[in-house]
This record gives C-alpha cells, sequence and structure tokens, in this order.
C-alpha cells in the first residue's frame, strides 16, 4: 500500500510533506511531487501537513483523481527505486498526464 498526490499539489508543491517523510519517498517533479509507491513505507506522516489536502491513502482517492495514483506509479517506471529522493533532482520532468494539464490556480 501506498500514499499518493493528486491535482491539487499540481504548481503548488508546498513540500511540507517532503519535511515530514521519514524514509525520503517523495519526490519533486517539475510542476508537482510524486511519492514512489515502492518506497513508501505507508506511515501517513505526509498526508495531515498537506495544506492543499493533495494526499490520500490509495484506498482512499477520490474517483475523479485515480488517474494521479497511476501517474505517481508510472512517473517512476523508467527510473526505477533511487532509493531516496534528496539526492535526486527530477524538476525537468513531470508524468504526461500532468505535463499536459492547463496551469493551476492556487487561492490563499
Amino acid at each position: 500500500m501506498t500514499y499518493v498526490i493528486a491535482l491539487p499539489c499540481v504548481d503548488l508543491k508546498d513540500r511540507a510533506c517532503v519535511d515530514e517523510c521519514p524514509v525520503d519517498c517523495i519526490y519533486e517533479g517539475s510542476r508537482m511531487l510524486y511519492i514512489h509507491p515502492d518506497e513508501c513505507v505507508d506511515c501517513g506522516a505526509c498526508e495531515p501537513v498537506c495544506p492543499v489536502e493533495a494526499i490520500a491513502h490509495e484506498d482512499d482517492v477520490p474517483e475523479d483523481l485515480n488517474s494521479f495514483h497511476r501517474a505517481n506509479a508510472e512517473f517512476f517506471a523508467d527510473l526505477g527505486s533511487p532509493g531516496g529522493a534528496s539526492g535526486v533532482d527530477f524538476t525537468d520532468r513531470d508524468h504526461p498526464m500532468v505535463a499536459a494539464l492547463p496551469p493551476q490556480e492556487h487561492h490563499d
């Protein structure tokens, strides 16, 4: 089981979840953050600190956001398991679905 980051994170990337993750499994893409499904230990520490409620357990992702479950997993398909986000820079890439989204406006 794993946690999933969804649409509210696109073009926001608050990063509070990155600071809270004890296993360093949250990677930064160009437009959003991604949780590596093979590195996530299902602790849930990331979910309550997300200010826009973009993180949910994979079983609790709203049906209209299920494509983000796939996007989080597929983001790592050709990368394997880098073994921790702190030493990796993926800010020049996103899952194709995320890259194709129109810019997201966030209101404070």
